[in-house]
């Protein structure tokens, strides 16, 4: 098969999810003798025409320059190039900046795209982003010949919606079995005497109302919170709890072996997450052993179950971290991790959309 990978910033991964699923998928791919093309940056960090067998063709992408309306230019370029080159398949990952170009994706190819979450429903955007989301969620769907959810919940929703299936092929983790406590030296923290959270400085990932439990809980553990607050938001945060000693914004954590760390000496991992799909960061965290306090949503119970403590406000998060210890909950704390092993690993990952692609050129 010839395949073409689009909608990411390109491999090897040094942005997120998707092109961290990228680069696992194409190296996959091409180990298993397949023609696989995966598209990037002019400006991604590498610059070669290979990596580990993967073709890499790089295209102008004046985000950097021009902001959110560069990954629409990008998107139309890669999308324009592979009008050329006579693709067998190509995977899509999302669909808000490519989907209104979709009348030029190359006729003969067969067009799979994995749907990714609710863009439309996230709070950042004004009325008039969210309608054109929905209207680039419609397009997608509808140019489209085969639908990816990456959870039950959008599986459903897309059903609901639009009256069209989807396959169900869930996000990966790798499991996490190394640890060195030596790390925690560095960010003057002691084993299961904080607590973490990991997220982008976004509205309906729920910061606010974790912290606002956190300020009014007597209980004085440091709790971390990890990700670029440099924006309107985090400075917003950073003001509001300035005078609590014990929330320490770090800013951005990028190094995994450290992130791993963290997590799996945490005492608790708060996960807030609250708009569709299954996220990375969650998998991450059970594959680190983290004891998780979720945000209570279909999207998180349908990945978590019984395995973890559920927040709807801060009242819920004031009494989880006056009376929750890590230490008394090491079978959640397992059973998060078999879970990942059996049902989130990267090889099953990798053959469930190996086989869709072959289904799909039958």
């Amino acid at each position: 098969m010839k395949i073409a990978i689009l909608g990411t910033r390109g491999i090897p991964n040094n942005y997120g999810g998707f092109e961290q699923f990228a680069e696992i998928f194409a190296v996959f791919l091409a180990k298993h003798n397949q023609d696989v093309y995966v598209y990037n940056s002019h400006n991604h960090i590498f610059q070669e025409k290979l990596f580990k067998r993967v073709n890499i063709i790089h295209q102008y992408d004046p985000e950097y320059k021009i902001g959110t309306l560069g990954q629409f230019i990008y998107d139309l370029n890669c999308i324009l190039d592979s009008r050329k080159r006579n693709f067998d398949i190509i995977l899509q990952l999302g669909y808000t900046s490519s989907s209104i170009w979709s009348f030029l994706l190359p006729k003969k190819a067969i067009i799979i795209t994995n749907m990714d979450g609710l863009e439309w429903k996230r709070t950042k955007y004004s009325k008039i982003t969210q309608k054109f989301l929905q209207f680039a969620e419609k397009m997608a769907v509808n140019n489209s010949h085969h639908l990816i959810a990456d959870s039950l919940g959008i599986k459903k929703y897309l059903e609901e919606k639009y009256k069209q299936e989807s396959s169900y092929i869930a996000y990966g983790a790798e499991p996490f079995t190394t640890q060195n406590e030596d790390i925690l030296l560095q960010y003057n923290v002691l084993k299961y005497n904080y607590n973490l959270i990991i997220a982008r400085f976004e509205p309906e990932n729920n910061i606010e109302v974790i912290l606002n439990g956190i300020a009014k809980s007597e209980d004085n553990k440091v709790t971390m919170v990890i990700g670029n607050n440099d924006n309107d938001f985090g400075n917003y945060l950073k003001k509001k709890f300035c005078n609590h000693q014990n929330i320490r914004f770090t800013g951005g954590i990028y190094d995994k072996e450290h992130l791993d760390n963290l997590r799996y000496f945490c005492n608790l991992y708060f996960h807030g997450h609250s708009v569709g799909g299954t996220n990375p960061s969650l998998l991450e965290a059970m594959a680190a052993k983290a004891l998780i306090v979720a945000h209570n949503n279909e999207f998180n119970r349908a990945i978590l179950q019984e395995n973890a403590f559920y927040f709807s406000n801060a009242s819920d998060i004031k009494n989880l971290i006056e009376t929750i210890k890590r230490g008394d909950y090491e079978q959640i704390v397992h059973d998060n991790f078999d879970t990942i092993i059996k049902e989130f690993n990267w090889n099953k990952i990798n053959e469930s959309y190996f086989r869709l692609f072959e289904k799909s050129l039958q």
